[in-house]
């Protein structure tokens, strides 16, 4: 990493396919830097809210290439196959070829959405991510993972697909609902609870400012966030050992999704799949009642739920078993020894599950 304070810090992720995730302010004007000049075409993928920014974005772009929009749902209800089809049928009437390129721009669901549709078009084209909220800048661009939603679950089909950069323009944030930065902020405090714990540090100091975009406090929490995820990626891009921690929280949360029909942030869920992880590995000997403690405190103070309703656990469970991380059915979780130390639960005793869960029923 190499931060500026008032500049752009770049952070690069290793691996086959290395790519630099830039984060900086007034930085979507340099997006044709990252695109290079052996594109010819574009598709930019966005939703309508973001409709003034996207034209913005191809009129920057159009003394270079031509470029095409694709306005798609908000949120979870863009991860659908006849989403990605949609796509598809722009990209195929326009005669996109592998020297082309798409663009993500939007917040997580989109960078999930555009990169599959990057990935499957001729099995590969260029895919720079220009995430817009708080979740999709710390997780969903960053990593190469993408995919879409079946009914049976979430992103239980997707790639491996690292882009070519990722841009995280922070200006962008500041038309950015709070509820929405808060949820975003899910993520940035799970990696805190699994690796940096001086991310924790920050929130409990003032979460006032920590979650205000313009301060340093936040870009110091987003930067550590990246970072940490880079690392990690780096090291296990396709998820076959170290990966597995960023999943903390994961399993029931998106349980938790697919429960509310995906009418939940991710982040809101994700905060009660850590509660429930966290209780988890306190009675199984792991955690201490302290650190379950300061799990529950610095989510309440970012306004994320920590409780779910105690009727639905049959619910949960059975969509747990049909997640993609669990192993010859086996349900595993990524639980904590301690801040900053997580581990690998697997095959969990079900009483052990159903008394973690009723700690956070409501």
């Amino acid at each position: 990493m190499q931060p500026e304070e008032t500049g752009t810090t770049t952070i690069t992720v290793s691996g086959v396919d290395s790519y630099p995730v830039l984060i900086g302010r007034g930085i979507v004007a340099d997006v044709a830097e990252q695109l290079g000049d052996t594109v010819k075409k574009v598709l930019i993928v966005h939703t309508s809210h973001l409709g003034a920014r996207a034209v913005a974005l191809r009129e920057s772009l159009l003394d270079r290439y031509e470029v095409l929009i694709a306005e798609v749902p908000d949120a979870e209800p863009a991860k659908r196959v006849e989403v990605a089809a949609f796509c598809w049928q722009v990209m195929g009437q326009a005669d996109f070829t592998r020297t082309d390129a798409v663009i993500g721009f939007g917040g997580g669901a989109v960078t999930d959405l555009a990169g599959f549709v990057a990935a499957t078009w001729l099995r590969g084209v260029k895919l720079v991510q220009i995430p817009t909220s708080v979740l999709g800048m710390v997780d969903a661009a960053v990593g190469g993972k993408n995919g879409i939603n079946t009914a049976e679950g979430k992103n239980l089909v997707g790639t491996f697909y690292a882009p070519a950069a990722v841009v995280c323009d922070l200006d962008i944030l500041a038309d950015l609902p709070r509820n929405e930065i808060l949820a975003g902020f899910a993520e940035i405090v799970k990696a805190g609870f699994i690796q940096i714990p001086e991310i924790l540090d920050i929130v409990e100091a003032d979460v006032a400012r920590v979650t205000d975009p313009t301060t340093p406090e936040f870009r110091r929490v987003l930067e550590l966030s990246i970072a940490m995820k880079a690392r990690v990626v780096g090291a296990d891009f396709k998820e076959a050992g170290l990966r597995e921690i960023l999943n903390y929280g994961h399993t029931l949360g998106h349980a938790v999704e697919h429960a509310e029909r995906y009418g939940w942030r991710h982040g809101a869920a994700v905060a009660v799949g850590m509660m429930f992880a966290a209780e988890l590995a306190r009675l199984s000997g792991r955690l201490s009642d302290e650190a379950v403690d300061r799990h529950r405190r610095i989510l309440e103070s970012l306004t994320l739920p920590t409780t779910y309703p105690v009727g639905r656990w049959s619910t949960l469970l059975a969509t747990m078993q049909r997640d993609k991380k669990t192993r010859s059915g086996m349900l595993r979780f990524i639980v904590l020894d301690d801040i900053g130390k997580p581990t690998v639960l697997e095959g969990p005793d079900a009483s052990l599950l159903f008394a973690a869960y009723q700690e956070i029923g409501s």
